[in-house]
């Protein structure tokens, strides 16, 4: 890779990593801590929260993006 793919690539990234802050800030991604997988204990002064299925959808997609992003980089 050149020196200018990898700068593209990093200024790609730092667009994403700020157009998904601002989606979280607004409230976009609630729907993530409410999926049927995650699990939620709430006792009288403590609540755990454990994301299994969030952690499983945001593994899957960063997989595909980062995969599409190597397959157009590497040509």
């Amino acid at each position: 890779m050149s020196n200018q793919q990898i700068g593209l690539l990093v200024v790609l990234m730092g667009v994403a990593l700020v157009v998904i802050g601002l989606v979280i800030w607004a409230g976009g991604l609630t729907w993530l801590a409410r999926l049927p997988g995650n699990i939620r204990i709430q006792g009288e002064s403590v609540t755990v929260f454990i994301p299994l299925a969030s952690m499983i959808v945001i593994s899957v997609l960063l997989t595909l993006v980062l995969n599409l992003l190597l397959r157009i980089f590497r040509r």
